[in-house]
């Protein structure tokens, strides 16, 4: 299988050009893949970096794009447009690819010509020894990371399948018109990969998971700290909103949730936080417990500041209700959280 390699990547002139390496190095046909990197609007010295790739001694075809359009879903989508294989892989500008990345990851696809959306194990590259209660907390979704029970899977749905570790039929990616908003211009806008799997789910296909593609995401110390938690817990409220309101998509519902996020769901996922140890029977959880306590709490901003603006403001339920993200519509870049 051809496979196009996607890399969105915005102010990683740092991070950028180990992605680039460990993608060049793979143990793949070098006719069978090509490696798309957008810029998107960086300040730094990502271009100065991609610049040195293009040109590799490896064989592999890397095509640089520059998006202006702020947001990672803007990159993604018109990087898509260009890709000219079967396969679209979505990956991130801080990750290292293991050498047999993309032989492990086409095998749910030649298993099943159903399965049209595929991901595999991402395991964490500390930049340094992490706090102990990032590990307790955090090595999961927190930081995007997936270590499954299971080795390999073939389902209706897969519960988390991030963008930094994604394969996709490209057929299948133009039904579902591209990517949903996600981080836009600092704050999320939408629901990113999770809308476009719910979007692929939807048209009946199917979902892999193969262990044995790995990828590694590099975790600065900035990550591992209470400012990055409660960013990333205020995100999914703002997602969670944006998926919800997609599903229902009327003013008495978003009433009805925010008036359930005040009066039950909060105070529920305060009293389910408070007694998990007790479940695990892991009583040290106690000890930095506080530290999820706080980011429900920005999770409980973020959902409600965005259902507030999607109660107030037509333009913006307009926004969200849009499922078209593979056309050009100015109307929406202009769109403000």
């Amino acid at each position: 299988m051809k496979v196009s390699i996607i890399i969105p990547t915005y102010n990683r002139g740092k991070y950028i050009g180990i992605t680039l390496q460990s993608f060049l190095e793979l143990n793949y046909p070098k006719n069978r893949y090509e490696i798309i990197v957008v810029n998107n609007n960086s300040t730094d010295n990502t271009e100065e970096v991609i610049q040195q790739y293009i040109n590799n001694s490896f064989g592999v075809k890397l095509h640089y794009l520059f998006e202006p359009r702020q947001g990672v879903h803007y990159a993604r989508n018109t990087a898509a447009r260009m890709a000219k294989f079967e396969l679209l892989y979505f990956t991130d500008d801080d990750m290292i690819a293991d050498t047999e990345l993309l032989n492990e990851i086409i095998k749910p696809f030649q298993f099943d010509s159903k399965v049209a959306d595929v991901t595999g194990k991402v395991l964490p590259k500390w930049e340094e020894e992490p706090p102990k209660w990032i590990l307790k907390h955090c090595n999961n979704y927190l930081l995007s990371l997936l270590n499954p029970d299971y080795d390999f899977i073939i389902a209706d749905s897969i519960r988390f399948l991030y963008s930094c570790h994604q394969a996709i039929r490209r057929e299948v990616f133009f039904q579902v018109e591209g990517f949903n908003p996600e981080y836009t211009k600092g704050k999320y806008m939408g629901d990113g990969e999770t809308g476009l799997n719910i979007k692929v789910r939807k048209l009946g296909y199917k979902f892999g998971y193969n262990g044995k593609s790995v990828i590694f995401h590099i975790i600065p110390k900035s990550r591992c700290s209470q400012a990055y938690l409660n960013r990333r817990f205020e995100n999914n409220g703002r997602a969670h909103a944006y998926t919800s309101f997609r599903e229902r998509g009327s003013i008495f519902y978003l009433v009805m949730s925010i008036c359930k996020n005040l009066i039950c769901r909060f105070p529920m996922d305060i009293i389910i936080t408070i007694i998990k140890p007790i479940f695990k029977k892991d009583f040290s959880l106690y000890l930095s417990l506080y530290r999820l306590l706080i980011g429900r709490l920005y999770y409980l901003y973020g959902n409600m500041a965005f259902n507030f603006n999607l109660l107030t403001k037509s333009n913006f339920r307009k926004f969200v209700l849009k499922n078209d993200w593979l056309s050009y519509d100015k109307e929406f870049d202009a769109i403000k959280l």
